[in-house]
């Protein structure tokens, strides 16, 4: 049982939209299905099995050229399957700091709004507090009179 962090972890509502996204595309898929593949233990299995059944069948003899070669196109695919999997990550990455920065805008208007309303309240009150006191010398009298 793998213990991945999509598993158990309810995602942003950002990332589900851009994985919505990313789903409409068969090179996306694909990529993600060998990334997803090349990753695993299954591919270390199928590759251990795969050397192990060409060296003791002799399919070819030492020093194995053909599936030296083999093994460096596979190397150089796989690197641009990394490649394709930190494009990926870093997309991510940036969807999260947009939404992020559209939070900390909405939030950043929001503060200015009950900042100003918190002013509002300040005059009013003051104004309030003028007037009880213009009240209470009217009701005592003047002073001096």
């Amino acid at each position: 049982m793998e213990a991945g962090p999509s598993a158990a972890t309810p995602q942003h509502p950002a990332l589900l939209r851009h994985n919505e996204l990313r789903l409409q595309s068969a090179q996306s898929r694909m990529a993600d299905a060998i990334t997803s593949f090349a990753g695993s233990m299954t591919f270390v299995y199928v590759h251990i099995a795969w050397f192990t059944l060409w060296i003791v069948i002799g399919i070819e003899h030492y020093p194995y050229g053909l599936l030296t070669m083999i093994v460096s196109l596979e190397a150089i695919f796989l690197s641009t399957f990394v490649m394709i999997s930190q494009n990926r990550a870093d997309a991510r990455r940036q969807v999260l700091a947009d939404a992020q920065w559209q939070t900390v805008q909405t939030e950043e208007h929001q503060n200015e709004q009950i900042i100003q309303l918190s002013n509002q309240i300040l005059e009013l009150t003051t104004a309030i507090h003028k007037m009880t006191h213009e009240l209470h010398v009217l009701k005592d009298g003047a002073p001096g009179s």
